[in-house]
């Protein structure tokens, strides 16, 4: 089951949400709300997993209300501009509906999210137990409203661009929205260093390392100061290149 809420100050736009969730048997709707604040309100005591969230609203926008969120459920933006539409793309929601539409977009919509839901689910369940002694070969990004897998063996090397990264693999990058650190906890110390406040790169992957720079196929890339010394211990190499 699905939980939701809407999120709207017009009460018609409420009622058609209410009247298409209650269709919809994976859906349980939690709350409408007239406004951000009322369902900021409603996330910290409930759990939510989808919000149906118009953009333009007084106070506080849609928008305003999602980027002010750490921990983001699904979000389905509903509005009748579609002027927002990058917005939404760069927020990575899950999908857009320009109002008025239908309840066959609503379903089309919600069906996204019920498989968007299923893949996060079989990830979580694919991950070891903490018990578990070796770690996944693999992990899961989230990069134009589909999850990747991506194997740790084809990784190259993790530029980081504010608040997004982008992996380079042996096929295309892929870009995702997750900070450095996040990234770095969760690639194998002994696989990736990082080396760079930018970047991250496959130890093995390497191909040679002269003064502050080192490169792998084609790319040079800048070693700091701050993370020489761990990566010429990793290689057991006493002193750095002069």
């Amino acid at each position: 089951m699905i939980r939701c809420i809407a999120v709207d100050d017009e009460m018609l736009a409420l009622d058609l949400i209410e009247d298409n969730i209650k269709k919809v048997p994976f859906l349980e709707l939690v709350k409408t709300c007239r406004s951000a604040m009322e369902a900021l309100e409603v996330m910290r005591n409930e759990q939510v997993d989808l919000l149906f969230l118009d953009i333009q609203m007084p106070d506080i926008s849609g928008i305003q209300m999602l980027k002010s969120l750490h921990n983001k459920p699904m979000v389905i933006f509903t509005t009748a501009y579609s002027t927002y539409a990058k917005e939404g793309f760069d927020l990575d929601v899950v999908d857009y509906l320009l109002k008025p539409y239908s309840f066959e977009r609503f379903l089309k919509a919600v069906n996204k999210v019920s498989e968007y839901k299923d893949l996060q689910d079989r990830a979580l369940s694919s991950q070891p137990s903490r018990e578990a002694v070796t770690s996944p070969n693999f992990l899961f990004v989230k990069a134009d409203y589909k999850l990747f897998k991506i194997n740790l063996s084809e990784i190259l090397y993790i530029e980081g661009l504010k608040d997004y990264v982008k992996i380079y693999v042996t096929e295309k990058p892929i870009v995702t929205q997750m900070s450095m650190k996040t990234l770095e906890e969760k690639l194998p110390a002994h696989d990736f260093i990082r080396v760079h406040r930018s970047f991250i790169v496959a130890f093995n992957k390497i191909d040679f390392i002269q003064k502050h720079m080192l490169t792998i196929g084609k790319k040079e890339i800048p070693i700091s100061e701050h993370y020489r010394d761990q990566l010429f211990n990793l290689i057991n190499h006493d002193k750095p290149i002069d």
